[in-house]
């Protein structure tokens, strides 16, 4: 007999940054510059809704730019569409929330919990993305790739303001 917590999966990934914990976390809570960097190369974002404060809810789309990408969106063949409920807040340290995929596919279905944690450092500050639950669609290899892409892209972002 399988256990059903046998399938949850956990995935993360770390970068420091040459940027403060207060840049970094300020490019969390403002959602022009998280749609800006959040979306990983070869896709672009949009937010449809974004309240950032504990409670707070979210919904944003990422689509490929072109139709020629090997993974097939999660929503649709070209979009993956997130809901998303902030349930922490410890400014310029810690972001915790809660991610759901809209798609109608039985394996990207669940609730993946995402924590973000801002530690400073002499360099800058270490970013640590933690997924828990990740649903069993999303490959473990795309899904490092997606998270490197995204620090690298918040360091892009954050080390242009300092």
């Amino acid at each position: 007999m399988t256990n059903a917590s046998s399938k949850k999966r956990t995935d993360s990934a770390s970068r420091v940054i040459k940027a403060s914990p207060q840049t970094i976390y300020k490019a969390f809570v403002d959602p022009t510059a998280l749609v800006s960097w959040l979306p990983p190369k070869g896709m672009k974002g949009h937010i449809y809704e974004f309240d950032a404060r504990a409670g707070g809810a979210y919904r944003m789309s990422l689509t490929y730019v072109g139709t020629d990408h090997s993974t097939q969106g999660k929503t649709s063949e070209h979009s993956d569409v997130v809901k998303g409920r902030f349930l922490e807040f410890a400014p310029n340290e810690r972001i915790l929330q809660l991610v759901e995929f809209e798609s109608e596919d039985p394996v990207f279905a669940g609730e993946m919990i995402m924590i973000w944690t801002l530690a400073a450092v002499p360099e800058g500050t270490t970013v640590t993305i933690v997924c828990d639950n990740v649903p069993e669609g999303i490959r473990k290899e795309d899904h490092d790739v997606g998270l490197r892409s995204a620090l690298e892209n918040l360091a892009d972002y954050t080390e242009r303001s300092v």
